[in-house]
């Protein structure tokens, strides 16, 4: 066994370790640790991405050496390093850029409970991209729903915990769903390993046994985590819980954790179920009708929005209509689009809700549209990197938006003449309707108030993560090509 086969294991333990730790901590001293923790974990999952594609292939590591059923897995490939990359750099990024958010928005003696709730969330996020047992993974989805509904409330307002109410009702739900299809699938198969489940799964379809519970499981499983990841019409919960949180919970919960429950939906189809049996199923078409309403109907509800960040939370459930149409087209075309997808709107609207919230100290505090007025030149560096994330949210070359779009058409081609005539149509509508309402906001925070506008100056951490974000999405929409291939490569390692 190699030694970095531990990695995955050391990350998951050394977040919630510093997640108990920062809680007994000055606000100073958990910054730091949270940073040094992120940038650790980073470090790490770029080595378990570099060595699982020297290796081409994946690794399991069995915890304490202990078989099934006693013992307990994580596995790594080349799709989970480059997610765990991805939500990695992305915390870190936000966690830095918000510190002045973080601090502002909070009250006194908070903060260090916010970076506890920070590594509780790493480690959960992680979790669910690494383990190989289902229940595991139910677990940690709780652990993350607490974190994430504890860094919206953490603002401590009216609205806020309203909203982290609204969230936890409904991602309660979620949960128990879940945990529903995960006993009726423990019922019918007695195993919790995912690749043990998946034989197991092989042997009752090809025999024709209990296909109408196995039908069950499916679906309450892609309802769940379709409630989690606010595929439309769950999505009531995510427009408060983004819009009265502060920017870096709102550039968290964007940009990573709907993306965490996806990327597990994904890994059940494939690893726990089968890809063929859920085509079998049929569950792929209705999901690819709720995506294609959800791609409409959050770009039109964006545009009716007179809050900054409620129109960027709106957009969000329209990109996961997008995904969501990615993998109900059934193809493996499909679901490369929908993981890119995942990947590209992860680093952009992350961007955008740090961006808003430089946009929004500039403005006496308010999100109103009207109170944004020229606020891109009050905060040059925030607008800048709020045009970069909305040109590359419409599609526009150069950014990885536009490679999404062109991927969704292309195995849109490949597809049913229904489902191709229908993602097309989708496609060119939501773009128009993105263009619509992003513009618009270009627009209206490089119109001058009518006197002259006093800039404010960024701190230099500030700068540095606002352009490692627009590098970011230059690099998914410049160098895409390594990342469609390394995203087959991993897909390919999951069956």
């Amino acid at each position: 066994m190699e030694f970095i086969w531990n990695f995955p294991l050391f990350s998951i333990v050394a977040c919630l370790f510093v997640g108990v730790i920062s809680s007994v901590l000055g606000k100073k001293a958990a910054r730091i640790l949270s940073w040094c923790l992120l940038g650790a974990v980073t470090a790490m999952s770029g080595a378990v991405l570099y060595y699982t594609i020297s290796i081409g292939g994946s690794f399991t590591y069995m915890m304490g050496h202990f078989p099934a059923p006693w013992g307990n897995e994580v596995r790594a490939g080349v799709l989970e390093g480059m997610v765990a990359v991805l939500f990695s750099v992305i915390m870190l990024f936000a966690v830095i850029a918000g510190k002045e958010y973080i601090e502002h928005d909070l009250p006194k003696g908070k903060q260090n409970l916010y970076y506890s709730l920070v590594a509780l969330l790493m480690s959960s996020l992680l979790a669910l991209v690494y383990t190989n047992d289902i229940f595991t993974a139910y677990v940690f989805v709780e652990i993350n729903t607490i974190a994430a509904c504890g860094m919206v409330m953490m603002k401590n307002t009216g609205r806020s915990i309203l909203a982290a109410t609204k969230y936890m009702i409904m991602s309660l739900i979620g949960s128990g769903l879940l945990l529903i299809g995960i006993t009726l699938l423990y019922e019918l198969t007695g195993h919790l390993l995912m690749c043990d489940i998946k034989e197991a799964i092989d042997v009752l379809v090809e025999s024709g046994q209990y296909q109408e519970p196995l039908t069950v499981i499916i679906a309450l499983i892609s309802v769940a985590l379709a409630i989690k990841s606010a595929l439309y019409p769950f999505h009531s919960w995510l427009p408060d819980a983004h819009g009265y949180s502060t920017p870096t919970s709102s550039a968290v919960l964007s940009g990573l954790v709907t993306k965490a429950y996806i990327f597990l939906l994904v890994k059940i189809f494939f690893r726990v179920i089968g890809w063929e049996v859920i085509l079998q199923y049929k569950i792929t078409d209705i999901l690819f009708v709720f995506g294609v309403i959800g791609m409409i109907m959050g770009s039109v509800n964006a545009i009716m929005q007179k809050d900054a960040k409620k129109m960027i939370a709106y957009s969000s459930i329209a990109q996961f209509g997008y995904i969501y149409m990615g993998l109900g087209l059934g193809n493996i075309g499909g679901i490369i689009a929908a993981v890119f997808h995942m990947f590209m709107h992860g680093a952009v609207k992350s961007m955008l809700f740090i961006s808003v919230g430089g946009l929004v100290e500039v403005s006496d505090e308010k999100t109103a549209w009207s109170k944004l007025t020229g606020s891109g030149y009050r905060n040059k560096v925030a607008g800048v990197a709020f045009t970069a994330g909305a040109i590359a949210m419409i599609g526009i070359p150069l950014f990885g938006g536009f490679i999404s779009k062109i991927l969704f058409a292309t195995a849109a081609v490949d597809n049913s003449m229904v489902k191709m005539v229908i993602t097309l149509l989708a496609l060119a509508v939501s773009t128009m309707l993105n263009a619509w309402y992003f513009f618009k906001a270009i627009i209206r925070i490089y119109t001058p108030r009518g006197k002259r506008e006093k800039a404010k100056k960024p701190t230099w951490l500030y700068v540095t993560v606002m352009a490692g974000f627009i590098v970011l999405n230059v690099f998914l929409g410049v160098f895409s090509d390594v990342v469609i291939e390394g995203i087959e490569a991993g897909i390919g390692m999951f069956v």
